[in-house]
């Protein structure tokens, strides 16, 4: 039987979300713990809300937010600062053939939901909402 190769817009493979929920776990103990030789990245409070891997799981995107969404740049700056470090830690706690590279972006997901949350708070759309239910 062929192999069917599945269209790039289908989204990413159990392997993919399986491998970044591994490095998202990795990195959020590694700097929870503040194993990096970093005080001022160990100062921070990190959250990894999400890593994305590409389909050959060689690069990896961690989005990232520090507590309290204060000053993201300068702990998108610490975290890159000891990207090989980082990388090193992610190597050695999952067993792939390669450690990815580890990129970092600002996690605005949190930023969605507050919007999100703002919309569902206001009369007009509350009471569009009530009247949905009651139909």
């Amino acid at each position: 039987m062929a192999k069917t190769h599945h269209n790039r817009a289908a989204g990413p493979s159990q392997r993919q979300l399986r491998v970044g929920e591994l490095i998202r776990r990795t990195l959020a103990d590694v700097l929870n713990r503040g194993e990096i030789h970093d005080p001022e990245l160990n100062r921070m409070s990190i959250t990894v809300g999400e890593v994305r891997t590409s389909p050959d799981l060689k690069i990896a995107t961690a989005y990232v937010l520090p507590l309290g969404g204060k000053d993201p740049e300068a702990a998108l700056s610490a975290l890159r600062r000891n990207r090989s470090e980082l990388r090193r830690a992610v190597g050695k706690a999952v067993t792939l053939k390669f450690a990815p590279e580890i990129r970092f972006a600002i996690d605005e997901t949190f930023d969605q939901m507050d919007e999100t949350r703002r919309l569902f708070s206001q009369d007009t759309v509350r009471r569009d909402l009530e009247s949905d239910e009651e139909e």
